[in-house]
């Protein structure tokens, strides 16, 4: 790829965290970056993985474009970490009771399927990453212990054993304190992964000496080839000083181990990678996501109601500012992608989101008509088939099919998921105002009076024009009437769009009913 210096001064943040890779390259000589992005595999991948993952990958192509040069995005597994407790979602929890403590990849798959448990969650990571079609090289964490890709690093870290503690040392409390040693030394009879103090630490003689507290048995361990493992924050350094990882992100809540463990690769001798923090998701409500409070949204859910496109919008708006993950910021997604995908396909520029989503550009065909638009059509008719809403769209747009509309047609069946699972439940009619009954009643006269096939903009000015003479204090009141009253929805689309892909008789029978429910219960 042809270097284009220029893209440096694009108002993106891929390319503004490019630079910074792009200028430690420059200062390093190193004709290839490494990316990098973690993984624990006590766990499944979720929504906050793809969103390191796509973030970090934007970024690396930015790099390529701005400077020519090669790249490679690994993802770590840290599945020589130990099992500290069974989760509770596990099948055959009792199989893992007797492995506490042990390597991830050395106890047994409660699945059944694996090798390992940690086999088995580095497959789901794999598959989960090759669903969204990411660029990677996967790497375990065992593999490069027992391998010897750590051999090297580990006896720096054995020889600069001190100063490494030296940093960390600050940071714990006073019992921590007196034991604590960067090394973890893998048991030889159990297999755990013990944290206990280090009596001796000989580099030279690649040994590592440890007493058993329960059987007061003393060891001998070798530092390299698998026979110890890095504590984490000294484990995440070592992995930036052995394999010379250029850039890696990580979220606000990891602040203070990035600070820790760029110290640690200082004091080794190397230049820690070039780093982006990322905001935490809130829910609804402006809390912290959290697992265990099950107040987030999973990526299944997204997926549901939404295409992944629209996942990779949201998480490329504004990386650096706590967003509200919920289900309502779906829609929204939805369509500002779909704008931007157009936008693409007729300017490519750089700062448009779509472009790094898309790689520069696409051919992706869009949707003539708006999520949101399909989402409240769904409402009116009650839509639990797509052909019924296919009823109303080829009025709408003639020739149009599932066939040659694969966008529309995927937001089709995730509109009517989401008006079936989220709309529906809580769908309530108001009552109007008085000012808002003379209005619809004003409404009813000119729908009578416009042509079936009026345009969406014709019909946009009509309703523009009864919110003026009925001195709406402010127009969005008399949308939010249309919406609240004909719909029973807080918002929505365009609503002269919305009129004509229903259809004006179709609307007519709207605001009769309206009417008539409010006369009813009067």
């Amino acid at each position: 790829m042809t270097a284009d210096p220029s893209l440096r001064s694009v108002k993106a943040w891929p390319f503004e965290e490019a630079a910074k890779v792009a200028d430690r390259l420059a200062k390093s000589g190193k004709a290839e970056a490494l990316f990098e992005t973690g993984y624990g595999p006590s766990g499944l991948p979720h929504i906050g993985t793809f969103g390191e993952v796509a973030r970090t990958s934007w970024v690396r192509r930015a790099f390529e474009r701005l400077t020519g040069l090669p790249s490679k995005l690994i993802a770590f597994s840290d599945d020589m970490d130990g099992l500290r407790k069974v989760p509770e979602n596990l099948p055959n929890r009792e199989l893992l009771l007797p492995h506490l403590g042990k390597s991830l990849t050395a106890i047994p798959d409660p699945f059944g399927t694996h090798s390992s448990f940690g086999a088995h969650n580095n497959a789901r990571l794999r598959a989960f990453l090759d669903q969204f079609g990411f660029e990677y090289e996967f790497a375990s964490s065992t593999d490069y212990y027992k391998g010897g890709r750590f051999d090297a690093a580990l006896l720096r870290m054995a020889e600069r054993h001190d100063a490494v503690r030296a940093v960390i040392l600050p940071t714990l409390g006073p019992e921590r304190r007196a034991t604590y040693s960067p090394f973890l030394p893998i048991h030889p009879e159990t297999g755990v992964v013990m944290q206990v103090p280090m009596e001796e630490v000989r580099p030279a003689e690649d040994l590592l000496v440890w007493t058993d507290p329960e059987t007061g048995r003393r060891h001998g361990t070798r530092i390299t080839g698998g026979g110890c493992k890095a504590q984490w924050k000294a484990d995440w350094a070592l992995r930036w000083y052995a394999l010379g990882v250029d850039y890696e992100m990580s979220g606000k809540d990891l602040i203070d181990s990035v600070k820790l463990s760029g110290a640690i690769c200082r004091v080794m001798g190397a230049e820690p990678p070039a780093a982006f923090t990322y905001e935490l998701f809130l829910d609804e409500h402006g809390q912290k996501i959290s697992k265990s409070k099950g107040n987030g949204l999973t990526i299944d859910e997204w997926l549901r109601y939404a295409p992944p496109e629209s996942l990779s919008q949201f998480m490329y708006n504004q990386p650096g500012r706590a967003k509200r993950l919920h289900f309502d910021v779906i829609p929204k997604a939805v369509d500002e992608y779909l704008a931007n995908l157009e936008k693409l396909q007729a300017t490519p520029e750089p700062t448009n989101p779509a472009w790094h989503i898309h790689n520069g550009s696409s051919n992706m065909p869009g949707s003539p008509i708006s999520f949101a638009m399909l989402m409240n059509l769904a409402s009116v008719v009650n839509a639990n088939e797509p052909e019924i809403l296919w009823g109303f769209i080829r009025r709408y747009a003639p020739g149009a099919t599932p066939e040659t509309e694969p966008m529309l047609a995927t937001l089709v069946g995730c509109a009517i998921s989401y008006y079936q699972d989220r709309v529906a439940p809580e769908k309530t009619y108001r009552r109007p105002s008085d000012l808002e009954r003379a209005a619809l009643q004003d409404l009813l006269a000119v729908l009578r009076a416009l042509p079936e096939d009026s345009a969406a903009e014709v019909i946009q000015n009509q309703l523009f024009e009864i919110g003026k003479r009925h001195a709406f204090a402010n127009l969005r009141d008399w949308f939010g009437c249309l919406y609240q009253v004909l719909l029973g929805q807080q918002e929505g689309p365009r609503f002269g769009g919305f009129v004509a892909l229903y259809g004006i008789p179709g609307t007519i029978g709207l605001v009769e009913a309206a009417l008539s429910r409010e006369a009813a219960t009067a």
